[in-house]
């Protein structure tokens, strides 16, 4: 395990005492926590850039295709006045 001298302002210092000793932990554990939070969001956005390099809109057209055109579940509704956006790809038929 590695050592970390860090400073810090006075008034997050104390703000940070008092989220530790809310949350039941130590104050290197608080911070440990959040520098695995914040490294785990960078990451991910990391990846997901990555992966968005490799989409394709003709595979999630194809795939969205495969979406059968059903009501949706009582309360999953869209609201009144909702406007549906056009987008490039082609139109989806109506079932049945």
């Amino acid at each position: 395990m590695a050592t970390l001298s860090l400073r810090l302002p006075e008034s997050l210092h104390r703000q940070l005492v008092q989220l530790a000793k809310t949350e039941g932990v130590s104050l290197n554990q608080l911070l440990s926590s959040a520098a695995a939070e914040k490294l785990a969001a960078l990451l991910t956005e990391d990846y997901l850039a990555q992966r968005a390099k490799r989409a394709s809109r003709k595979k999630f057209d194809a795939s969205l295709a495969k979406v059968p055109r059903v009501p949706p579940v009582s309360g999953d509704e869209l609201p009144p006045g909702y406007a549906k956006h056009k987008h490039a790809g082609p139109s989806r038929k109506k079932a049945g």
